[in-house]
């Protein structure tokens, strides 16, 4: 990666969620996606001045509601958020970034090998075509589709028990109810609304935590509840054989 643009300085708030080496990896993958991840059409460079906090921060937050050494694959992982900087926050994470288009994974490789991740790796392909080859604790999402679909790909992926965390805006509350037929198809024990990240980005992330059951369920469907939380990532580059649980 050789591009080089003039990254905008990190907010304190940053100091305080990426500790230790994560500190010096968050600025480094800051400048990789102001630099080449713009370069080549993958983020916005409109995107540039708030990719602190926007960004960077938004996504490091999701850590809050990730269980402690748990498998995660992300799902349309694009420039790698949430899932890299996942990575990045949460060391004891084991991350698959899963990711259908080339020039994404090419990117995504090249940003695992130049930040020295060793919890991480990038897989090219859907989530359908993993179903079966391996099962994960925590799928995450951000921007990938309406939880309506995004709960039909990833379900299937996670153990009974396993959640899917999405990032999701202003709407949440109104995808999760338009989601609820899917939910219940999909045997979904609960389905939540989570804010994290309080006092750290303005305004908190908004989560919809979806926890796997069985699937189908026919005449129970997820039980929905809303609150606030305050829950305080081997590579192989365009592999096929992600991390995670393998079912036998």
């Amino acid at each position: 990666m050789s591009e080089t643009v003039e990254v905008p300085e990190p907010p304190e708030a940053a100091r305080e969620v990426f500790t230790g080496e994560a500190w010096e990896r968050a600025k480094a993958f800051a400048g990789m996606l102001a630099g080449p991840a713009v370069v080549r059409g993958l983020v916005g460079p409109r995107e540039v001045p708030r990719l602190w906090d926007r960004h960077l921060l938004n996504c490091a937050v999701v850590g809050e509601a990730v269980p402690e050494n748990a498998s995660v694959v992300d799902v349309g992982s694009g420039a790698g958020l949430p899932g890299l900087v996942l990575a990045i926050v949460r060391p004891d994470l084991s991350v698959t970034l899963l990711e259908p288009l080339l020039r994404r994974t090419v990117f995504l490789t090249e940003c695992v090998e130049g930040l020295g991740l060793d919890n991480v790796e990038v897989v090219r392909g859907r989530a359908e075509e993993l179903v079966g080859k391996a099962e994960f604790d925590v799928a995450t999402a951000r921007a990938v589709a309406p939880l309506e679909r995004l709960v039909r790909w990833t379900l299937p992926l996670l153990r009974q028990g396993g959640e899917l965390i999405a990032m999701k805006g202003e709407r949440a509350e109104a995808e999760l109810e338009e989601a609820e037929a899917q939910l219940r198809a999909c045997g979904a024990e609960t389905a939540e609304l989570l804010q994290v990240g309080r006092g750290k980005v303005d305004p908190p992330a908004t989560l919809v935590r979806v926890v796997a059951g069985r699937a189908p369920v026919a005449k129970s469907g997820a039980k929905r509840r809303s609150r606030q939380s305050d829950e305080t990532g081997q590579r192989r580059a365009g592999g096929t054989s992600p991390r995670g649980r393998r079912k036998r």
